[in-house]
């Protein structure tokens, strides 16, 4: 193997025979070496292969700028998330999550807080995945000797929701068309217009963004056990609940989807949430 492209000590970029750019990582594997030298492949431990040619450009930059203990901790936990969730995930989990571990552990070491708007969604529709995001907080404080709040397990939860949903132009635009239409339900039902700046708005959109995903893929989540909490919330938020009976029945119409009473409940604070701004 030949150098192409030196990042630091233990980060090169090197081309095969085909002249494919590959990420080559391993400890000293760069020390004393320049441009054009021939690699000692026993120190090589890990090489990255993204086929697509801008998200590798972009990965390059990433290694070239944050220290190798990120990336090869960012790989592990990818490696470990593709075994449990028994997928491929999309090369672009390379980018978003290793930036998302470095930023994460920057803020916290300076004691910059960020609240994961959406962690209550998260824990009740993506449980496994949340459950990776909860190993990830082990692997990070195992390597950096620091604990993260629970918030960014739910980040992490939501990078690993991304890479596995995989969607394609048609499926962005019906995800687009079917948030349109429910937010189009709601706001004619309360002869409201939406504040798209407010966290409550943004909240909403990213419920519906999920909720759409799994609507498209046919999915449905059936939990009798919050029957009881769905009759509570029909009495204590009236019109919200006649909003998300408006929207389960066009649902039903146009895409013959039933609502579960579950997700019949999450919508229904959502609404509420948004139209009348209450922390709930």
């Amino acid at each position: 193997m030949i150098i192409y492209k030196i990042f630091n000590n233990n980060a090169v970029v090197i081309k095969d025979e085909n002249g494919v750019e590959k990420v080559v990582m391993g400890c000293g594997l760069a020390f004393k070496k320049k441009n054009g030298d021939e690699l000692d492949e026993s120190k090589i431990d890990k090489i990255f292969v993204l086929s697509d040619p801008l998200i590798n450009n972009r990965f390059q930059e990433l290694v070239a700028s944050i220290p190798i203990d990120y990336v090869e901790l960012g790989e592990e936990i990818i490696e470990y998330a593709a075994s449990i969730l028994e997928v491929d995930l999309n090369d672009t989990i390379y980018l978003s999550l290793i930036d998302h571990l470095y930023s994460a552990v920057k803020r916290f070491q300076e004691g910059i807080g960020i609240k994961n708007a959406i962690l209550w969604d998260i824990k009740k529709f993506y449980k496994k995945e949340f459950d990776i995001g909860l190993k990830a907080l082990e692997m990070i404080e195992k390597q950096f000797c620091l604990r993260l709040p629970e918030d960014e397990a739910g980040f992490i939860a939501i990078h690993l929701v991304e890479a596995v949903t995989r969607k394609g132009a048609q499926d962005i635009h019906q995800v687009a068309e079917i948030i349109s239409e429910i937010t189009s339900i709601v706001s004619y039902h309360f002869h409201i217009f939406f504040n798209e700046d407010s966290l409550y708005y943004f909240r909403f959109i990213t419920h519906l963004k999920f909720f759409a995903q799994r609507l498209l893929e046919g999915k449905t989540y059936l939990d009798d056990e919050q029957d009881d909490l769905l009759l509570i919330i029909k009495k204590k938020y009236v019109n919200a609940y006649e909003c998300a009976e408006k929207i389960c029945e066009f649902l039903k119409k146009k895409y013959n989807y039933n609502v579960s009473n579950d997700e019949k409940l999450y919508l229904t604070l959502h609404i509420e949430r948004v139209v009348y701004k209450t922390v709930l």
